[in-house]
């Protein structure tokens, strides 16, 4: 399953591919030229090495983490039950 946002010259697409547990951030639809990985992140470049796109692998556990490095009032107001 698919989860898509539309994407506009202002915002970024996302996209979460469940399967695969990858999520992909298009931040414009310029053309590809060369990617290059860091860890569970892989960013996609353009000619002029201007980031056109991101993979983030594992992506449930890369969320998981950045959220842990939230502060505890922010948690609370946005996760609570």
């Amino acid at each position: 399953m698919k989860v898509t946002k539309k994407f506009s010259s202002k915002h970024p697409k996302f996209v979460y591919e469940n399967k695969d547990d990858v999520l992909n951030i298009y931040l414009s639809e310029t053309p590809i030229d060369y990617a290059e990985q860091s860890g569970d992140m892989i960013v996609h470049f353009s000619k002029n090495n201007e980031p056109v796109y991101f993979e983030i692998l594992d992506a449930s556990k890369f969320l998981k983490r950045q959220g842990e490095d939230l502060p505890k009032d922010i948690k609370q107001k946005f996760f609570a039950n």
